[in-house]
């Protein structure tokens, strides 16, 4: 079992960066593929990206591809959203998410989620 808990969100202005971590606490946090998503007001949660459990593949959504950087570091158990060249469409609840089966964009397979941090890009 993990925990997640997110932080680094905040409001910014378009064009404007942030960097999300995602702590974990349990040892077996390294076994974990490790997944974004976020959520605006009156939309379902999104697939943002997902890095597997050993940090060599990544996978972005196509809205975020080219702007978004997803990391990990296993030795501090983080994981990490830079966030570049921000648009107000940005906008949502970021949450991290874990699985140990899937790296996938399906919001169903990821077992355990943080509680989320708020993204505010004004325009």
């Amino acid at each position: 079992q993990v925990q997640l808990v997110e932080s680094g969100g905040g409001l910014v202005q378009t064009g404007g960066s942030l960097r999300l971590s995602c702590a974990a606490s349990g040892r077996t946090f390294s076994t974990y593929n490790m997944g974004w998503f976020r959520q605006a007001p009156g939309k379902e949660r999104e697939f943002v990206a997902v890095i597997t459990w050993t940090g060599r593949n990544t996978r972005y959504a196509d809205s975020v591809k080219g702007r978004f950087t997803i990391s990990r570091d296993n030795a501090k158990n983080m994981v990490y959203l830079q966030m570049n060249s921000l648009k107000p469409e940005d906008t949502a609840v970021y949450y991290c998410a874990a699985s140990q089966k899937t790296w996938g964009s399906l919001s169903s397979e990821y077992a355990y989620w943080g509680q989320g941090t708020q993204v505010t890009v004004s325009s």
